[in-house]
């Protein structure tokens, strides 16, 4: 998997190329640096498998940026990262756009 990260005025944009699943979920685990942000993005335009060890990284996300205060995006999920999201009860968790 590929982890490409943007940080614009409070936003970070994280952008997720390939699988994220058991042996990439703690990869972006440690690349994630919620200092400085106010909303943190998702961009999964390029990614391809969703593990539920990718899940649970989204879900500390999403815990992390609500307890300070923050927000968090999913964008551009393919229809199968969206039937993830929706089997897994994700899809009324997380704001996917």
């Amino acid at each position: 998997m590929t982890v490409e990260k943007k940080l614009d005025n409070g936003t970070l944009t994280i952008r997720l190329v390939g699988r994220l699943d058991t042996n990439t979920a703690p990869q972006l685990q440690e690349e994630i640096s919620y200092e400085g942000v106010s909303k943190l993005v998702f961009d999964l335009t390029d990614l391809e498998y969703l593990s539920s060890a990718g899940l649970r990284v989204l879900l500390m996300s999403q815990k992390t940026m609500l307890a300070s205060g923050g927000t968090m995006e999913v964008t551009n999920p393919n229809a199968t990262i969206k039937s993830v999201f929706e089997m897994t009860g994700c899809s009324e968790i997380f704001t996917i756009i």
